[in-house]
Order: structure tokens, then C-alpha cells, then sequence
């Protein structure tokens, strides 16, 4: 039977959400969020990255990365650059500030990392990782069933109040 409790949905969530809050607390000082640390971590690894490779890259939605990339151009982290030719093509890099302010915070991500694993032994470490990669990649299956299929109907008696009176003025 499906529990949420174990399931791995669940648990990596979980995972996720408690190292990005410790991880949060630990930006605050450099007027920083976990979106703008990935940002700068991202860049570090490869530079000269277009928006919608940032927004993919770190699980931020475009619209929301524009305005990110901006507040840190504004605190002087990153440059957006438009392409000759191409106007409506931006990409983006570090700055010398930023790369940087990335540097101390991998390091810093990589001790959080270092201590969440440390019972772990490097082989079990590294199929872990493995492991977690191909459960990624096996979403597209699940990406491939959502297109056009229709919602589930759900029994009247199970809709709360507010969704019956929503069905009935459809």
C-alpha cells in the first residue's frame, strides 16, 4: 500500500527542504537565496548561460529567473549581455564579485553536503547519486502520459462544499 511516509517522493522532498532551509540561513548574511546561490553555483560550473539554461538548470521558472538575474546584476554578481544579432537572447556570467562570492559558497554547500552523507561509504554515496539521477530521468515517462490527459473525476460526496457550488455554476 502506498504511504507517504516512505515514499520517495516524500523522503527526497524532505531531504531537499530541510538542507535548502539550513542552507537558506547560512546565505542571509550575503543577501542571498537559495535560487541566487544555485544561480552563481551554476554559472561557476559553466559560464556564458542563457536564461532559460539557468531557469532549467536550477528548477526556477523563466519569469521568475529574469527578475532574479536582475537583482543580482543590481548587487553587482552577474553581467547580462545581448547578443549581437540577437536582441532577445541574453547571456549571462559571473562577475569577478561573483565568482568570488561562488567559490565560498560551494565550498560552504560542500561541507553541508560532506556532513549529510558522512555515514555514508563513497561507493554508497556514489550509487546514490547515480540512483537518483535515473529516477530523474524517468520522469519523462510520467512528463509524456500528462499530455492531454484528462483529470480524474472525483465522486460529488467526496467535493467539499465549495467545489460543488464551483461545478454547479460551470
Amino acid at each position: 500500500m502506498y504511504r507517504l511516509t516512505t515514499s520517495m517522493p516524500y523522503l527526497l522532498n524532505r531531504l531537499g527542504v530541510r538542507m535548502g532551509a539550513m542552507f537558506g540561513r547560512r546565505l542571509a548574511p550575503y543577501g542571498l537565496t537559495l535560487p541566487m546561490y544555485r544561480v552563481l553555483a551554476s554559472l561557476a560550473e559553466q559560464a556564458d548561460q542563457k536564461l532559460t539554461d539557468l531557469s532549467e538548470m536550477t528548477v526556477v521558472e523563466l519569469s521568475t529567473m529574469s527578475r532574479l538575474v536582475g537583482a543580482m546584476a543590481a548587487k553587482g554578481l552577474v553581467t547580462r549581455v545581448r547578443l549581437p544579432g540577437n536582441e532577445r537572447t541574453v547571456r549571462i556570467n559571473l562577475t569577478g564579485k561573483g565568482a568570488a562570492l561562488a567559490e565560498v559558497l560551494m565550498r560552504e554547500a560542500q561541507h553541508y553536503e560532506d556532513v549529510a552523507i558522512g555515514s555514508l561509504k563513497a561507493a554508497e554515496v556514489a550509487r546514490l547519486k547515480r540512483d537518483v539521477a535515473k529516477i530523474y530521468a524517468s520522469l519523462d515517462i510520467l512528463e509524456r502520459e500528462l499530455v492531454d490527459v484528462p483529470l480524474p473525476t472525483v465522486p460529488e460526496k467526496a467535493k467539499t462544499p465549495a467545489a460543488r457550488r464551483l461545478a454547479r455554476q460551470r
